[in-house]
């Protein structure tokens, strides 16, 4: 008797090795797809590709790692151990948030001690927090897992959840949410300021990203050993350990089309066939360039374009000739001398503000691997108009502002910064734009207000092209490390279901 010929296993392309786009194809590769990821650039990590000088390793970014749980899952798919490949390490205080006027509140996960800075800072706000505190787990227990990692392809499955987001009040603003149990204006700020970490404005972002405290407070702030190159890294070897195959350099210039099927992708000249492609490449892009000879191309680039778009960045990466100074911490939030106004000029005024917020990251407090033996290595990054806001020459004012921003660092944090600056780059919106094909420059893709969320977001699988998926920032539920992590998950699901194949492996 002849045996029953194996099935050939199904064919996936993934279109960009950021972190959305390698939690995709190890869940695919976890699943049975044979899967090829094609990246433009040299190396993989997307908008976490790493940059090296004279010894100094430089994250490009992000590099605040919370839900590790998120992380570990993709090596249970294949009964795997993170810890095999990745070395995360606790960050605490979480972030050390400053003032201009000297104050310094450090965000940390031991409660007594936050506890005790709030209470001697504002009595009355001790109870406001541990109101806000609940509030924020129970965003977090109806909305991060039931939700985020989950897929919205209709309005049905939006209004289902709609009594949930009216009874959480997802309507209010995070700072508007923050504001009615906290009254002091520091500590207002102190919990409102997330939103930004993932493109949004804490003025209008949903009041559903408050679950981020809780996610934080629960599960920690960490880093890898090595940098968050070393978990794109890890990620990368685990999908090809897997049997996966990742190619650098590779441009994707168009996706194929059979009627409204895709067929594969053409990279450099040469032709990928698949089964299904999913895209991990910035999503106005993604319409626009690699689907400009299909019908869907055109149409939806018109209303992706309608959308609104987080802000941009300024970063500058910098390395010095000395140890990190006394005190600095991991990840500091420097807050300027305004913080509405500021954020509001950030996201609706064409021009660029006299003055700015800043995240400071210095790795080497917690992993000196980062830097030469006796140096040190930064990023630090100012929110900035994305290209549609302000018309700004970066060319021009780059490094002016880069000059502004440094003189500041070393006036204020780091003493001694101007004599011992032995490496720097920046990036701005031109580089985001350039060198990530970022539409209008954001540094975080569609912002992330309540009417561009879940159903309202770019789906995870287009409405037209059955075979077409997106992952990353640009598609539900967005931006940071758990976000686009999720947004893998919510994109693996409706994948396994189109092609008949066991969920169990992806249900971690």
């Amino acid at each position: 008797m002849n045996a029953t010929p194996k099935s050939e296993p199904k064919k996936a392309i993934v279109i960009g090795a950021g972190l959305g786009g390698l939690a995709l194809a190890i869940r695919l590769q976890s699943a049975g797809m044979q899967t090829v990821l094609l990246e433009r650039r040299d190396k993989p990590g997307g908008r976490a590709y790493v940059y090296e000088d004279q010894g100094f390793k430089f994250d490009g970014g992000p590099t605040v790692i919370t839900d590790p749980d998120c992380l570990k899952a993709l090596w249970a798919l294949s009964g795997r151990d993170i810890a095999d490949y990745v070395d995360l390490l606790p960050v605490d205080p979480f972030y050390q948030l400053c003032w201009e006027d000297g104050d310094k509140f450090d965000y940390t996960g031991v409660e007594e001690r936050l506890h005790k800075q709030i209470e001697e800072r504002s009595p009355s706000d001790l109870k406001g927090y541990k109101k806000f505190l609940a509030y924020s787990r129970e965003l977090y227990r109806v909305g991060y897992h039931p939700l985020c990692t989950k897929p919205f392809l209709n309005f049905w499955s939006m209004v289902k959840i709609m009594p949930t987001l009216a009874r959480l009040q997802a309507n209010r603003s995070v700072y508007g949410k923050v504001a009615s149990y906290i009254k002091d204006e520091k500590l207002r700020q102190a919990f409102s300021f997330h939103s930004l970490l993932v493109g949004g404005n804490p003025f209008d972002t949903s009041a559903i990203y408050a679950l981020i405290h809780a996610l934080e407070k629960d599960g920690g702030v960490w880093f890898a050993r090595g940098g968050t190159g070393a978990l794109v890294r890890g990620m990368q070897k685990l999908f090809e350990d897997l049997g996966g195959e990742a190619r650098m350099s590779e441009n994707v210039e168009q996706i194929v089309m059979d009627g409204d099927r895709a067929t594969g992708v053409v990279s450099n000249g040469v032709r990928y066939d698949a089964d299904m492609v999913a895209s991990n490449a910035d999503i106005v892009h993604t319409y626009e360039k690699m689907l400009s000879g299909h019908n869907r191309g055109a149409e939806h680039t018109k209303s992706l374009k309608k959308r609104s778009y987080s802000m941009g960045l300024f970063v500058i990466y910098f390395g010095l000739d000395m140890p990190p100074p006394e005190g600095l911490e991991h990840h500091t939030i420097c807050f300027g001398p305004r913080y509405k106004e500021l954020v509001n000029e950030i996201f609706n005024t064409d021009g660029l503000a006299d003055d700015f917020s800043l995240y400071l990251h210095c790795p080497t407090v917690t992993d000196d691997s980062l830097a030469p033996e006796g140096k040190s290595a930064y990023y630090v990054l100012s929110p900035v108009p994305h290209l549609g806001t302000a018309d700004i020459n970066w060319d021009e004012v780059g490094p002016r502002y880069r000059d502004k921003i440094l003189d500041y660092l070393d006036e204020r944090y780091i003493p001694g910064l101007k004599d011992n600056l032995v490496s720097h780059r920046y990036m701005s919106p031109y580089e985001f734009r350039d060198d990530l094909n970022a539409h209008l420059g954001s540094a975080f893709s569609v912002e992330p207000v309540l009417t561009q969320s879940a159903y309202f977001r770019p789906h995870n699988r287009d409405d037209k092209i059955s075979n077409l998926y997106m992952v990353g920032a640009g598609t539900h539920p967005g931006a940071g490390i758990p976000g686009v992590v999720g947004s893998a998950k919510a994109t693996a699901s409706i994948v396994l279901e189109d092609f008949n194949l066991s969920a169990e492996s992806v249900s971690v």
